[in-house]
């Protein structure tokens, strides 16, 4: 008889002493299999309608072990789901009866939500999460229900466990759209900010509402140093974004950022979320519609990266009779529309769309030619055939014969300004082209002849009435992109060896002959200087211009050094860019180049100050520092080199800025890197103002060490003075006078996250950096400034302790692996806000080797503090309490058993000059404690001669007696 009722479940769901046993058996069979579900969801909801009263009590029962396995095991998250369907499953012929049971159920799960067992606090969120996704829109719940869940998960949203907060950011998400619940989008965007775990980053991005005032926050997200997080980002920007909600801005820096992205993946999501989303809905699979919501005039990087995986994708296609030459007008056309012109002018978008695809296509032609040309047999043939059908297609594109082509470019030039852009994709368009024959070369030289002798662009001041350059006023037609594609085209036409050169040396000849013979304007020297300039990029040697129309030393003597001290400043600058390509071009810098260079840096107003710069730090890297000293006749050996305070003094004191300097006045003498080092102990912050943000002398000089530094391998003339440059950088890192100059900032960023981690003889730099950049920081010691008020000590005071925290992150930095070095590791940058620690890249390493500088840092730190004044005042009391907290967080490796001694004997020194401080006494005397424990003879002492030797080799003694 038992048996029987036993393998008969619906008789024993009726008796009421069983139930209980046949809800635990239901949930037993739905941890198995999802494809359950479904059925035995409405078998319990029967048993519910049968035991109303004593369903909630033995339902809970059952449920509470899978309340305390925290593990997210399968079987568990099974029953999860079924429990969670179950309770949002409504019928609709006992809806009073479910919603009730809902209440209930939502009431015990709000309970057990705020329980001290953290496995509790997750199933009930994970629960809660999975009903409310669930629940249809027809159901009844009341409003102070829905207030008690918001309210839970709103705290739940902190807990401690990041699992809790996923499932509580998911419940919440529901309830983001409300109008009343505008808290719950705040909330979200908070813990955008400040969450740290990257799951609940990803849940915030998935569940945050669409709309403008949350567009930022989810841009922001591509940036996120998780790839999942990226991931999610793009799929919410897909799926809830359209391509019109954006602005221009925005779509830009989405493509832009995802493009690029380091992790193929998150590549893949943007590029899925561009094709289908943008451009299969939005632009109904157009790319010229893409390219016009891109803005391509102004962000042409993302139209081109754009274009490539489009192209890639094979997402392009070519209608029948689409090509360039639809931009032609027939003689019907033109006589129906009474118009004169010959040629239909193109817009942006579509000129870079026809450069791009014609570009693809000879890529591809060429490629497939190659790897016909490298393979035999049937492999070859496929390969010749996909050649030739690349080719067939190019030339149905292009224009019929160069003439066109030269014809279609002067259409869009002779129409102003504003075809510009679509001009230069046009002049990028011919390097498809084929220029073998002589009669298209003449055509396209003579395209190639306007070009180059193409007045500079210049229009008149309205308030002076004088004449303002237009452009850049050093490239041709004013923009480097112009230029470089003026340049392309002309190898391309003169791709004969030296005609070239020929060519454009020609030109620069006849338009610098009135500069030569005197009665020229600054537009005519600012015009030639531009050809010149172009002609100088585009040789490899001076070897070149010999025997040509004009040659190297006539350019230099007649034309460069002349512009170099013109009056106006524009021609002093393009000649001093040009001056710094020459110097590239000859086989060691000549005399003439590099005194003209040095005294635009020292005696020129600030935009020539600055090209000088550049250039001379350009001939340090090409040609090695020493030689351009040898060049002036300095340097090693070559006489005594003044000092750069003296100098920098001197020619402060006697030369007036932007003044014409003729001879060598105002040069005294430095060595280049001091000469340019010097240039950073200046305080005139304000002096380049008018140039903005992006061009200032003190971001091209921290720019230029800052590269000298990362390769001081290379560049041994850097070592010498390495440990005083790297000082005057974090100086001027944590000068609150650069700020503002965003540029300079995050140049010396990326500088220190990447130069401790290059190799170890770096952080003995950094170490050996360490108590000239404190002494200089700290107020009211060595002379410093001591501040005006105690807030300002203060301030001083909190920002030199910056600094050296700092430059102690910077010293604990790991190494990277030599693998990483040479490929060249993306990581990301330090702060000067930071305070704490930060996330070390996998690839870096650890060792030895990662903590050197140390102990040369302690025992530096340990001689400062034992030889300061006994006398001391409260700013040299802050001032070696601060050396003294940094010294105790230094660690010591077992293997430097004489710097531990040394130590060990230089810290009963401090103890005696910090006595005051009873902390500070306290951590050194835990410090003596950890370097006994690792001294392997800690009852022998060192020998004097040996501590000399130690405080010698780290450059620290300060008459301190061993």
């Amino acid at each position: 008889m038992g048996k029987v009722e036993e393998n008969n479940p619906k008789q024993q769901r009726k008796r009421p002493d069983d139930f209980p046993l046949c809800i635990g058996k239901i949930l037993n069979e739905c941890q198995q299999s999802y494809a359950l579900h479904p059925r035995r969801i409405k078998e319990l909801v029967v048993i519910r309608r049968d035991h109303k009263v004593e369903f909630m009590k033995e339902w809970w029962q059952t449920l509470r072990p899978v309340f305390l396995v925290m593990k997210r095991e399968p079987a568990v998250e099974r029953i999860v789901r079924f429990v969670a369907a179950f309770a949002a499953y409504r019928d609709e012929k006992y809806g009073d009866e479910c919603d009730a049971f809902l209440e209930e159920f939502f009431g015990i799960l709000l309970y057990s939500s705020d329980a001290s067992n953290k496995a509790v606090r997750f199933r009930a969120c994970q629960i809660l999460s999975e009903v409310i996704m669930r629940l249809p829109d027809n159901a009844e719940v009341s409003n102070e229900v829905w207030d008690e869940v918001i309210d839970c998960m709103q705290r739940r949203m902190q807990d401690k466990v990041p699992i809790i907060r996923v499932y509580a950011v998911r419940a919440l998400a529901r309830f983001a759209n409300d109008i009343e619940n505008v808290n719950i989008v705040d909330l979200y965007k908070e813990a955008l900010v400040s969450e740290q775990n990257a799951e609940v980053r990803k849940m915030l991005v998935l569940s945050i509402p669409p709309s403008n005032a949350t567009a930022l926050d989810i841009i922001e997200r591509t940036l996120d140093v998780n790839d999942s997080v990226r991931k999610a980002a793009y799929r919410v920007l897909a799926n809830k974004f359209p391509l019109q909600s954006l602005s221009i801005k925005l779509r830009t820096t989405i493509l832009r950022r995802g493009l690029a992205d380091r992790v193929p993946a998150v590549t893949a999501e943007c590029i899925k979320m561009m094709k289908d989303a943008w451009l299969t809905k939005c632009c109904e699979g157009d790319p010229i519609s893409l390219l016009k919501y891109l803005d391509v005039e102004t962000n042409e990087s993302v139209g081109e990266a754009v274009m490539e995986e489009l192209l890639k994708a094979g997402m392009v296609q070519i209608k029948d009779g689409q090509s360039l030459r639809q931009f032609f007008i027939t003689e019907n056309e033109a006589n129906n529309d009474n118009c004169p012109q010959k040629v239909k002018l193109m817009d942006a978008e579509t000129a870079l769309f026809w450069r791009m695809l014609c570009r693809h296509l000879h890529c591809e032609a060429q490629e497939k030619g190659s790897d016909a040309a490298s393979t035999q047999g049937a492999e070859a043939v496929v390969y010749a055939a996909a050649a030739a059908d690349k080719n067939e297609l190019l030339d149905r594109v292009l224009p019929s014969t160069v003439a066109e082509y030269v014809q279609l470019v002067e259409a869009h030039i002779l129409a102003g300004s504003n075809y510009r852009f679509v001009s230069r994709q046009l002049l990028l368009l011919g390097l498809m082209l084929d220029f073998s024959d002589a009669a298209s070369r003449k055509v396209a030289s003579s395209l190639l002849q306007k070009l180059l002798y193409k007045p500079i662009e210049h229009a008149i001041d309205e308030e002076d009435g004088k004449e303002v350059v237009i452009g850049d006023g050093i490239n041709l037609g004013g923009d480097k992109e112009w230029a470089r594609a003026v340049t392309e085209l002309a190898k391309k036409v003169h791709a004969s060896s030296g005609e070239f050169e020929d060519v454009v040396a020609t030109v620069v000849a006849d338009l610098g002959r009135p500069c030569r013979e005197g009665g020229a304007d600054f537009l005519q020297w600012m015009h030639c200087l531009a050809v010149t300039g172009l002609v100088l990029e585009g040789i490899k040697s001076l070897r070149g211009l010999q025997g040509k129309a004009i040659e190297a030393s006539e350019i230099l003597h007649g034309l460069l050094l002349p512009a170099a001290k013109h009056i106006h400043v524009e021609v002093r600058r393009s000649a001093t860019r040009c001056l710094g390509v020459y110097g590239l071009r000859e086989k060691k810098p000549s005399e003439q180049v590099v005194r003209q260079l040095r005294l635009g840096f020292c005696n020129g107003p600030s935009p020539v100050r600055i090209m000088a710069a550049k250039a001379l730090f350009d001939l340090c890297m090409w040609h090695v520092a020493a030689l351009v000293d040898r060049a002036m006749g300095i340097g090693a050996g070559l006489g005594t080199i003044p000092r750069p305070h003296d100098f920098v003094s001197e020619v402060a004191s006697t030369t007036a800025p932007g003044e014409v300097i003729d001879g060598d006045e105002g040069d005294s003498g430095l060595m280049t890197l001091d000469l340019l080092s010097s240039r950073l102990d200046r305080d005139d912050w304000n002096e380049d103002g008018a140039m903005g943000d992006t061009e200032t002398t003190w971001g091209v000089l921290a720019e230029g060490f800052a590269k000298l530094l990362l390769q001081s391998k290379r560049y041994p003339d850097i070592l010498s003075m390495q440990s005083s440059l790297f000082a005057k950088l974090i100086c001027l890192y944590f000068n609150e006078e650069t700020k503002e100059l965003h540029r300079l900032r995050q140049c010396l960023s990326v500088f220190f996250d990447q130069y401790p981690a290059l190799s170890a003889e770096h952080k003995k730099c950094i170490s050996k950096a360490f108590i000239p950049v404190m002494r200089s920081v700290w107020p009211g010691v060595y002379g410093n400034a001591g501040g005006s008020s105690t807030i300002m000590v203060s301030a001083l005071r909190k920002n030199a302790s910056q600094i050296s925290r700092f430059m102690l992150q910077l010293l604990q930095t790991p190494l990277y692996n030599a693998e990483d070095e040479s490929a060249g590791v993306e990581t990301g940058h330090h702060s000067p806000n930071e305070e704490g620690g930060q996330e070390i890249s996998a690839s870096k390493q650890s060792g030895p080797e990662a903590d050197a500088g140390l102990e040369e840092l302690a025992i530096r730190i340990g001689v400062e503090v034992a030889s300061f004044p006994s006398k001391k005042t409260a700013a040299g009391k802050s001032y070696v309490a601060a050396l003294c907290r940094v010294a105790v967080l230094l660690d010591f490796r077992s293997s430097e058993q004489e710097a531990i001694k040394c130590m060990r004997k230089l810290l009963n020194h401090m103890v005696e000059s910090i006595s005051g401080d009873k902390q500070v006494v306290k951590d050194l005397e835990g410090m003596m404690a950890r370097l006994k424990a690792i001294d392997a003879h800690p009852n022998e002492g060192l020998p004097d001669e040996q501590l000399k030797v130690i405080l010698g080799e780290a450059k620290a003694l300060f008459g301190v007696k061993p």
